[in-house]
């Protein structure tokens, strides 16, 4: 069959194609019908099925025959480390720690936050979770004590799993006084930690809180598989940069497992026994998606890499892990390929690797831009598609569906909607617009399987947050177009989050960071072009009055002050002072017309500003500190 005939078929009769899918997985017991829609707008999938996660992406390999075979892959370029695990050891090593929970208390519903770096341990950690029914919120390793700790009031965890520390090129991570940290400073305290220690550092352990990794499981029952109903909460997943008030994702558990499951052989291509490489963190949605959970379901072998594109130790070690892993399906973000152009244009590292093996390169985070992906496709010689989805939906709205078939590719273009989502672009008053035109990009309700039911014990802010804007629909905060061809063009956010190498930041966090310095009167943050990163935040200050002398200083105190509270993520490294910011006569901090004069773009004066001559104040303190970029 081809794109059309399949995504014709759900069109046509969604119930019947997603019950199909939902055959593709083991079950407990089997749903008697995929949609419930008694509460909508909160939809739910395969609700009175009972399913395991952990089960189906690896107690059923071994009970097919096939314990031996490589479930995860550790590479790790820093500490010049390899290991395999196998579906077997697999199985006893996740039974062993799940055991270990469930003798500490942990059961069904309960919250367990997952704070590790790139090892199959973080992997191990969340199945083991999913074995009870517990439900894992990850947090990115490394991520700031108070980010960390509104992560924890918010889900109140039962315990902690973390690593002792991470490791970046030069660098040791200390994850350990940041749990501390975060720990003291929430107002919920879990039971207990439990604490993977790494021969590059051994954390000190608090008596009577804290766990070994391995003595915590010493003489522990094995635990099996517990069955939970198709609406059970898999996990929880904070979106980037939220402080505050968190937007904690849910994800449900049966929908979760059908959709990836059906993404993995229809979009990537992937089968059993072959080898799937996602080179992002288990922090992220790609991390549980396509480094844990898709390429597991499906019974593939799944790359956890613990290195960056260039510099562990060279622009040539994506090309050696392809060939010496046999990958056969790639994934990593236009910024790292980019990482990797500015270092090797010609690519002459990787051309000392063999990569007969590689068959398609996918490209998500942040749009693709066509000369990143003309490089690609020039110097592999293989499918490079550019893919666009979020942290809300788990999976792909949009790709080139490379286990269907290979469509024509669009530069520029993701390709075309998935089955599941009925793709629309609306203009301000919700409704759709003519191809070829630009509006808000939004798909219409029900969302398919996979994608968040809700927020965290938030439904109003759920609801609030991506349903009232446009009603019957799911706005998904980007505007774009569709052409004549039905293929889908994503152009800009249509809010306030910027995209740092592939990663959603809060403009608005940044912001919160910088007005609580006692020297700043008011503040901007935008995001400004950035050839590798895609975009970086700026600073703009406006100080109160008899600072000004300490501009420098200040200046330095928030760049330090974004990276405790936010995190390196942020990559916030530049503010700026100015006399004042362009408003409108309501006091609308006008944003994006700054972000536009940091680009060199034309822009329309907008016409309710207070003031057209702040704008040429703008212009010019952009331009000494080198924006726009030459």
């Amino acid at each position: 069959m081809t794109y059309q005939d399949i995504y014709a078929a759900w069109k046509s009769d969604p119930e019947a194609f997603w019950m199909q899918a939902a055959g593709e997985i083991d079950w407990f017991r089997a749903p008697t019908k995929a949609l419930f829609d008694d509460r909508a707008p909160f939809y739910e999938w395969f609700s009175d099925g009972l399913v395991n996660a952990c089960w189906n992406a690896v107690d059923r390999h071994v009970e097919a025959g096939r314990g031996e075979q490589l479930a995860i892959i550790h590479d790790s370029p820093i500490t010049h480390s390899y290991r395999g695990i196998t579906y077997r050891e697999l199985q006893a090593r996740v039974a062993s720690l799940a055991g270990a929970l469930r003798a500490r208390g942990v059961e069904k519903g309960d919250r367990v936050i997952i704070y590790m770096p790139m090892v199959p341990e973080a992997l191990e950690a969340m199945l083991a979770c999913s074995r009870l029914g517990a439900i894992h919120s990850v947090v990115f390793g490394g991520f700031a004590a108070p980010e960390l700790a509104v992560r924890i009031d918010d889900c109140a965890p039962r315990a902690i799993i973390a690593a002792s520390c991470g490791l970046e090129p030069g660098r040791v991570v200390h994850y350990k006084p940041l749990l501390d940290a975060a720990i003291d400073a929430a107002a919920h305290k879990p039971d207990f930690c439990v604490i993977f220690q790494r021969e590059q550092e051994v954390a000190k352990l608090i008596e009577g809180r804290d766990f070994a990794w391995h003595t915590f499981q010493y003489g522990v029952e094995p635990a099996e598989c517990v069955p939970v109903e198709g609406n059970h909460p898999h996990y929880v997943l904070y979106t980037s940069g939220t402080t505050g008030q968190p937007k904690g994702v849910v994800r449900h558990t049966g929908g979760h497992l059908v959709a990836l499951n059906w993404s993995m052989k229809n979009i990537y291509g992937i089968d059993a026994g072959e080898v799937f490489w996602a080179a992002s963190d288990v922090g992220w949605v790609v991390g549980h998606s396509y480094i844990c959970y898709g390429p597991l379901l499906r019974g593939a072998t799944t790359i956890v890499f613990e290195g960056k594109p260039v510099g562990t130790p060279d622009p040539g070690i994506f090309g050696r892990i392809i060939q010496n892993h046999r990958v056969k399906t790639f994934f990593t973000a236009p910024t790292a390929i980019r990482a990797v152009k500015r270092e090797d244009p010609d690519c002459e590292y990787i051309r000392d690797y063999s990569l007969k093996s590689l068959k398609a390169v996918f490209l998500a985070g942040e749009r693709a831009d066509p000369d990143t992906v003309q490089w690609v496709e020039g110097h592999l010689k293989v499918p490079v598609i550019d893919h666009w989805w979020q942290t809300e939906t788990g999976w792909p709205i949009a790709a080139n569906p490379f286990g269907i078939e290979t469509l024509p590719v669009k530069h520029g273009s993701p390709s075309v909607p998935m089955p599941g989502y009925d793709v629309q672009v609306l203009d301000e008053a919700g409704h759709p617009l003519p191809r070829g035109t630009l509006g808000a990009v939004a798909i219409r309700l029900p969302l398919p399987p996979g994608t968040l039911p809700t927020l965290w014990n938030a439904d109003e802010r759920f609801r609030r947050a991506y349903l009232t804007t446009f009603p019957g629909y799911y706005e998904t905060g980007d505007a774009g177009m569709l052409d004549e061809d039905g293929y889908l063009y994503i152009m800009a956010r249509t809010d306030d989050v910027i995209n740092v190498a592939g990663h959603r930041l809060s403009t608005g966090a940044m912001e919160e960071v910088l007005s609580a310095h006692p020297a700043v009167a008011e503040c901007a943050v935008i995001g400004v072009a950035d050839s590798l990163k895609g975009q970086t935040p700026l600073g703009l200050l406006v100080l109160k009055k008899g600072m000004e002398d300490q501009a420098g200083q200040v200046r330095k105190d928030v760049v330090r002050l974004v990276r405790e509270r936010i995190g390196p993520v942020a990559a916030f490294k530049e503010a700026i002072v100015v006399d004042r910011l362009p408003k409108t006569r309501s006091g609308k901090i006008l944003r994006a017309t700054m972000v536009r004069i940091a680009g060199g773009e034309d822009f329309k004066m907008p016409a309710t500003i207070e003031d057209p001559a702040v704008l040429d104040e703008i212009r010019q303190a952009l331009q000494a500190v080198g924006h726009p970029q030459p």
